[in-house]
C-alpha cells in the first residue's frame, strides 16, 4: 500500500514540484497551500509523513507541527529558509524529525522522505519483517525493541521514531561514549546529506525531558563535550 504524504507550502511551484517527485516514487500526495487546508486534511486522512513549510499565509508551519504532535507520531520534515538556524531548532523542538533548507534538490527531499518512512515503518511495526525482540534496560528504564515500547518506572513513555532510534543506540552501547558522527550514521543510515550537531542536541533534549532527566547531573543520558553522548557509566 502506498504511503500518504502531506505537503504544505503556499508556493505552488514548490508544492507542485514535490508532488511530481513524490508521486514518481508511488507515494500518495495531499497538497495544501494553507494551514486551514492542512488541518482539514490531517483530520480526514491517516498520513504517513508530513512536509511543512514554515511560512504560510494564515499560520506558520510550527503550529501545524505542534498540532500533529498532539495526536500522531509519524515523521515531520520542515522546510526552512536558507541559514535560518533558529527555525531549524524551533521545528525540532516542537517535534519535527528533520528539516530541508530552501532552495533544495527534489531528489534530496525524496531521499529524506524514504529514510524517515523506513524508520517509521520499523517503529510502528508496519510492512517490515519481525525482528527478534529484545528488552534493553538501564536502571528504571526499559525499551522493547520488538513492540517499540518505552517504560520508565513502569510508566509508558511516548517517543517519536527518531527519539526511539537514538535511545536504542545509547542503550545498546551503555557505558560507552557514542560519537556524534557514529550516532548520525546509526540513526540516519546511508543518507548522503550532512547534519549539524543541533539536530541531535534537540532530540537529546526531548529525550531528557521525557525521561525526567533534566537536572545538572543527568542520571541517564550524559553529554561528553566535544565527543558525543553515553548512557550510564
Amino acid at each position: 500500500m502506498s504511503e500518504k504524504i502531506l505537503v504544505v507550502d503556499d508556493e505552488e511551484d514548490i508544492a507542485d514540484l514535490l508532488e511530481v517527485y513524490l508521486r514518481n516514487e508511488n507515494y500518495i500526495v495531499y497538497k495544501c497551500y494553507t494551514a486551514k487546508e492542512a488541518f482539514s486534511c490531517i483530520e480526514q486522512e491517516e498520513m504517513d509523513l508530513a512536509i511543512l513549510d514554515i511560512m504560510l499565509p494564515d499560520m506558520d508551519g510550527f503550529s501545524i507541527c505542534r498540532r500533529i504532535r498532539e495526536k500522531y507520531t509519524y515523521p515531520i520534515i520542515m522546510l526552512t529558509a536558507k541559514d535560518e538556524e533558529m527555525d531549524k531548532i524551533m521545528g525540532l523542538t516542537l517535534g519535527a524529525d528533520d528539516y530541508v533548507t530552501k532552495p533544495f534538490r527534489p531528489l534530496e527531499v525524496t531521499a529524506r522522505v524514504k529514510a524517515q518512512l523506513r524508520r517509521y515503518k520499523k517503529y510502528s511495526g508496519g510492512g517490515m519483517e519481525e525482528e527478534q525482540g529484545e528488552i534493553l534496560c538501564y536502571r528504571k528504564l526499559k525499551l522493547n525493541t520488538k513492540t517499540y515500547e518505552c517504560m520508565l518506572e513502569g510508566e509508558d513513555i511516548s517517543l517519536t521514531p527518531t527519539e526511539f532510534s537514538i535511545l536504542r543506540i545509547l542503550l545498546e552501547n551503555q557505558g560507552t561514549v557514542v560519537k556524534l558522527e557514529d550516532l548520525f550514521h546509526a540513526v540516519w543510515k546511508d543518507e548522503y546529506y550532512s547534519k549539524n550537531s543541533s539536530t541531535i542536541t534537540v532530540h537529546i533534549r526531548h529525550l531528557r525531558e521525557k525521561l525526567r532527566d533534566i537536572g545538572e547531573k543527568p542520571q541517564y543520558i550524559k553529554t561528553i563535550w566535544g565527543v558525543g553522548y553515553k548512557l550510564g557509566g
